[in-house]
């Protein structure tokens, strides 16, 4: 693993020294423990060598909602910075690393609000190949009407979610299952589908095996990509 800091944000980048595809992942500081369990298990399912950039966060919140929503969080400043992150990651992140290893075909991944990020990304720009989304936070006040009007770019896309994230006394989180079944509907039948995507159930709440989740949904792109 090796730590660096691009204009100032914390980088960690994990894998190859001569990777064939390139993973990137916006990361809150409480997962930090969890992204060596992540790598190790990715490594032994990758059909091919990656390297995997991780992005530390200031608040997980305030850098990844696309817009504002006070379910999820009530800081004012939450759903005006996520255009932020994206740009440091097409601006900074990629031509750094591009430096370094080459131009290769990008997976934009997450968890939760990381994998919500990850498909509004994707509906913004071509330069991801594929996404990666465990348990992403489609529970969002007004995803289904974006993702209505707005076709994802990637050519492959894995939702996850827990079997038992639905299942919460919380309104807002319990419609995730609904509106994770109603997108991968959307998916597969907009006018300009991702060539190919699916829907995964896991076992288990939204805190269950979160490092395990990632590693079969980039393992899952890397697949589909060689």
């Amino acid at each position: 693993m090796i730590e660096c800091s691009i204009v100032g944000r914390k980088c960690r980048i994990f894998g190859s020294e001569k990777p064939e595809y390139l993973l990137v992942q916006p990361s809150a500081r409480h997962e930090n423990g969890s992204l060596e369990a992540e790598v190790a298990q990715l490594e032994a399912l990758a059909p091919a060598p990656f390297l995997l950039a991780t992005v530390e966060l200031e608040d997980w919140t305030i850098d990844l909602m696309p817009w504002w929503d006070g379910n999820i969080s009530r800081d004012p400043e939450a759903g005006k910075h996520g255009q932020d992150t994206l740009e440091f990651i097409l601006q900074e992140l990629l031509p750094e690393l591009e430096s370094r290893y080459g131009d290769l075909p990008v997976v934009i991944g997450g968890y939760s609000l990381g994998g919500l990020f990850g498909l509004w990304a994707s509906c913004q720009t071509d330069r991801f190949r594929a996404v990666a989304a465990a348990s992403p936070s489609v529970w969002i006040h007004g995803w289904l009407p974006f993702a209505k009007k707005h076709v994802p770019m990637a050519d492959a896309i894995y939702l996850s979610l827990g079997d038992r994230e639905e299942h919460v006394k919380n309104q807002a989180i319990a419609r995730v299952g609904d509106n994770l079944r109603a997108y991968y509907e959307l998916l597969l039948n907009a006018d300009a589908p991702a060539q190919t995507c699916t829907l995964v159930w896991e076992e288990g709440n939204h805190f269950n095996d979160n490092a395990g989740r990632l590693a079969r949904a980039f393992a899952w792109c890397l697949q589909q990509m060689k």
